[in-house]
């Protein structure tokens, strides 16, 4: 009973599917890495690393109890623990007040700026999950969510926050822009018909056309962020694959059909792991 109870505590957290820790692990790296000159500081890097599963396991148990009236009319969603009925409503909010504190005891080990932006990443995590009842940007709000580590690791590192993290900021958003509508494609059809909200929808049949946008718009921020941080032909090059995945994403998505926009959401975190390659080689190459 006692392990059954865990695996459905595990299925909340979506710790079966990682695709969610890794994209939100990929931008900060590329904070850490280019905070510390590409030698960050140990601690600093295993308090980021376990507090990006526990805070997107924390989103996700939240978002699934604000969507617990909308993920058992949704085909996709309509298995998970609390729609399934596994997991009580009220095991939820336990669940993510447990999993926020554990991280904030983690970020006590850091300085107080990082403490103090902590607030901030607990509110992004705990209203993104409503933002589709309100508005038809969630995906911003996901950014912004998944991107507040960014501005975070550069305190945690240096104890500031210069332009060149709130550059990174925003090409974090808009990656996670970009990804999130592939993933909200899948669903649009029981989203429309629910009243769910989502750039999806918003963006309707130039949805192709402003992924692409948001792609080339990120792909640019990341080379301005480059040129800010001092990387070279490296990092530069890695750019090149990276444009490559994206075209291929575009491809996958040109039917609209949900398989293939699923395939191209999945197809991120080859993206962001060619970033970091491509931050991480340059930064050993230069010594």
């Amino acid at each position: 009973m006692v392990m059954e109870r865990l695996r459905q505590y595990a299925l909340l957290m979506r710790l079966d599917r990682p695709i969610g820790i890794l994209l939100l692990l990929w931008p900060t790296l590329w904070a850490l890495w280019i905070a510390g000159a590409g030698h960050p500081d140990p601690l600093v890097v295993t308090v980021f690393v376990l507090g990006v599963v526990l805070m997107r396991s924390a989103g996700c148990v939240i978002n699934d109890y604000a969507d617990r009236h909308v993920d058992p009319h949704v085909a996709r969603t309509k298995g998970r623990p609390i729609a399934a009925g596994k997991v009580a409503p009220r095991e939820a909010l336990w669940l993510f007040a447990a999993l926020c504190l554990t991280a904030f005891a983690l970020v006590l080990l850091m300085n107080p700026l990082t403490i103090l932006m902590s607030l901030g990443g607990v509110v992004l995590a705990a209203v993104y999950p409503f933002m589709k009842r309100y508005t038809h940007l969630p995906q911003v709000v996901l950014g912004m969510a998944f991107g507040w580590a960014v501005p975070m690791a550069f305190a945690a590192q240096t104890g500031a926050v210069p332009p060149l993290a709130w550059l990174l900021f925003v090409a974090t958003i808009l990656w996670a822009t970009a990804y999130d509508t592939m993933y909200a494609m899948v669903d649009r059809n029981d989203d429309l018909r629910i009243g769910v909200k989502s750039t999806a929808i918003l963006f309707g049949e130039a949805d192709r056309l402003l992924i692409a946008l948001l792609q080339a718009m990120v792909l640019l921020s990341l080379a301005l962020v480059g040129k800010q941080a001092g990387l070279g032909d490296i990092y530069y090059l890695s750019l090149a694959p990276a444009a490559g995945l994206v075209a291929y994403q575009l491809y996958l998505i040109r039917r609209r059909d949900g398989a293939g926009c699923f395939k191209a959401f999945l197809n991120n975190n080859w993206f962001g792991a060619v970033v970091f390659a491509g931050i991480a080689l340059d930064y050993y190459a230069a010594g």
